[in-house]
């Protein structure tokens, strides 16, 4: 029945069906139910393995059926019984790549960040105005990914530049998985077009740089007040009537490190403080989640798991409707559903890639 599988996938798919049998029994226990903190834990397990035993026996049952459409082309003199036979083992035969696929996802050990709100700094690199606009077509696209997931933006903190355009934008997505599934997006992105100011139809390449952090939570990193220097000043740029008419736009400098983060997007002093103490834990915590892994990422040698934020990692060429991404040379020829916020395929290959190297890794 394996019908090309690998025997690993289906040894998984077996010990988790054997751990949520498992949950359900614990689950079922007293002390559990009167331990709040344990319920929680173990729901949340059950919750993931729910959808992971769900593909699983329905994948199983795909994989039965096929065999039985197979014995029966091979064992059937009846012709008409033999065709039909056939049919539907070649529709059946289509979907078991793709549902291995959705299993082996499904599979992959979960970081504990994962189901982390993401934050995401988008900033303009070279190109000049060009590069704002790709850095607001970026903000979008990932917005519009994360309606398709069911999840919601919040704005934290945006620069713009000429109308349409961003020099840095920053927001929260919140979700399940949303961190987990967006880390891989850290880098560098390319974009080759001709700018809507460019009179002689040249194609220019720009670039804007896209930072993915695990939001922080209060009790992740502790950070001393006299650590903080923190400054206010007056709003500047488009906005309500308080804007330019009292000080509440903050800066906050972390001394130690020099990480410098600044919001001025609500009219609220407090609110704006609150805004930019969230984004500077979330940069404290990936800076320590970035030196806890960079040995490893470094022994691997892998742009994906490392999330190097200066090495080119995706260029979309409009010209020629391509989108690549250069750390797994995936091409794709749907540049506009791309930018639409159809990430899927990206998303899912890098995430199965970099379980093969880990997996590679260790032997």
């Amino acid at each position: 029945m394996s019908d090309g599988i690998d025997p690993k996938l289906l040894e998984r798919l077996d010990e988790a069906e054997k751990r949520f049998g498992d949950l359900d029994e614990q689950l079922a226990d007293p002390a559990v139910l009167s331990d709040p903190d344990r319920l929680r834990e173990l729901g949340q397990e059950r919750a993931h393995l729910d959808e992971v035993v769900t593909a699983g026996r329905a994948f199983l049952r795909l994989l039965e059926e096929l065999e039985g459409a197979r014995e029966i082309v091979e064992s059937t003199d009846d012709d008409e019984m033999r065709e039909m036979a056939q049919a539907e083992l070649e529709q059946l035969e289509v979907q078991v790549t793709p549902g291995a696929e959705k299993l082996r996802e499904l599979l992959l050990p979960r970081d504990p960040m994962d189901d982390r709100p993401a934050v995401v700094e988008i900033r303009a690199g070279t190109g000049g105005d060009e590069a704002g606009l790709f850095a607001a077509d970026l903000a979008r696209m990932y917005q519009r990914y994360a309606e398709r997931a069911g999840w919601k933006a919040e704005m934290m903190s945006v620069s713009e530049g000429i109308p349409g355009a961003f020099k840095e934008v920053i927001f929260t997505i919140r979700g399940s998985g949303a961190y987990g599934r967006l880390r891989f997006e850290s880098g560098v992105h390319r974009v080759q077009r001709v700018p809507a100011t460019e009179s002689q139809g040249r194609i220019h390449t720009s670039a804007a740089t896209v930072a993915v952090l695990p939001e922080a939570e209060e009790v992740d990193v502790a950070i001393d007040p006299n650590d903080l220097r923190i400054d206010v000043f007056r709003s500047s740029g488009p906005g309500g009537q308080s804007v330019n008419t009292t000080d509440s736009a903050v800066r906050i400098t972390h001394i130690p490190t020099g990480l410098v983060v600044s919001c001025q997007d609500e009219k609220s002093q407090h609110k704006n403080k609150a805004k930019a103490m969230k984004v500077l834990r979330s940069r404290l915590l990936d800076a320590e989640i970035s030196a806890r892994h960079a040995e490893r990422a470094a022994e691997r040698k892998s742009q994906i798991g490392s999330g190097d934020r200066s090495a080119k990692i995706r260029t979309y060429n409009f010209p020629q409707s391509r989108v690549t991404d250069h750390r797994i040379g995936l091409s794709t020829y749907n540049l506009d559903a791309v930018i639409d916020g159809e990430l899927d395929e990206f998303v899912r290959a890098l995430r199965l890639a970099e379980e093969a190297e880990r997996l590679e890794a260790e032997g």
